[in-house]
């Protein structure tokens, strides 16, 4: 078999990916994973027995002026030797990068090794490490159509990986553990793996008018959750199975970030959006978020102009026509990038 190195993290945006794609690679790789010795994506690895793991130290560029950012050419050189040491020892045929910060070393030392680097940008905006990464690639992929377009020398439109078990979503399981009422719509709120503070102030500060209208799924991210008794509410920290919230819900109000908002365009799920601000990241989210309600896949409430009238404003309409918008989301191009991704894997495999 042959041998094939992931990377990406930081985010589970950027591990969830090249979760998505492991089982179809099992068949076909040994797969090694390259990220950060004491990120995220170390944990979630590790519940992959057949996935071995390589942690290295990491740098990031923190988006504001401050003397950290000075040391970042010293510790990234110290990451590359580090990438460079664990690619003679596993011997890749080809490396997949989810891009990040944790991806640049280890394509950069792919690179020098002449080892094969295939990219990947879900959002319709390149981030900074992919702009890196891009330069010495052999192809970058995208989720979005109009990015692909862009960069048509080395760009690839593939659309975005999507994890299987998304068909296989069990509702009653949620509506077993909390007296929903059936008349009700369910509505899901997504804040990320870490949960949104601003979207969790806004739910628990208004939640019996909420529950007054709505059913209402609460992933709150780890120790956000209050005390409350409501019958159709339901809190949870964390599901390992979110499919089957997804499968549950008739309108979701997430974060904008490409792999949830692909992951409910898949699932035929109107979806609010409320991005990250551009003063909490690069603005990659509100340019998601428009492009989605552009196409009219979802609603875009903005954090500045969240409040409860606001909110309800945009589900009462998301709810009102979802059937038209569901329509909408089965006709799109976008399309479970799945196989395509791995196609430009094996066709740039040594």
């Amino acid at each position: 078999m042959k041998t094939i190195v992931l990377c990406g993290g930081g985010t589970a945006g950027h591990v969830m990916p090249n979760i998505a794609l492991l089982p179809k690679l099992r068949n076909k790789y040994n797969i090694h994973y390259i990220g950060d010795s004491n990120g995220m994506e170390k944990d979630i690895m590790q519940k992959y027995d057949y996935v071995t793991y390589h942690g290295i130290d990491t740098v990031k560029l923190i988006r504001k002026l401050t003397l950290k950012n000075f040391s970042i050419p010293y510790k990234l050189i110290k990451s590359i030797f580090q990438c460079k040491k664990i690619l003679e020892d596993v011997k890749p045929d080809v490396i997949f990068s989810k891009g990040g910060y944790v991806s640049v070393p280890v394509a950069l030392a792919g690179t020098m090794l002449k080892i094969p680097v295939i990219g990947h940008e879900s959002d319709i905006s390149m981030g900074l490490a992919n702009k890196i990464i891009y330069k010495t690639c052999k192809c970058m992929c995208f989720s979005f159509k109009t990015t692909a377009q862009k960069y048509d020398k080395k760009g690839v439109y593939t659309g975005s990986p999507i994890r299987p078990t998304l068909l296989c979503g069990h509702p009653e399981k949620i509506r077993t553990m909390a007296t929903f009422d059936p008349n009700k719509p369910n509505i899901l709120f997504l804040g990320g793996s870490l949960g949104a503070q601003a979207i969790n102030n806004l739910v628990h500060d208004n939640i019996s008018t909420l529950c007054k209208r709505y059913n209402v799924v609460h992933i709150t991210g780890k120790g956000n959750n209050k005390e409350y008794n409501l019958k159709n509410y339901l809190q949870i920290e964390f599901l390992n199975n979110i499919q089957d919230a997804m499968t549950f819900a008739d309108v979701v109000i997430s974060r904008a970030g490409s792999n949830v908002i692909f992951e409910l365009l898949f699932l035929n799920k109107p979806m609010l959006l409320i991005p990250l601000p551009k003063d909490a990241s690069r603005g990659d989210q509100i340019l998601n978020a428009h492009e989605f309600e552009k196409n009219g896949f979802a609603k875009v409430l903005l954090q500045e102009d969240m409040n409860i009238n606001s909110l309800i404003k945009q589900i009462e309409y998301l709810n009102k026509y979802r059937n038209s918008i569901k329509q909408k989301m089965k006709q799109s191009e976008s399309m479970m990038g799945n196989e395509l991704i791995i196609k430009q894997i094996e066709k740039y495999t040594k």
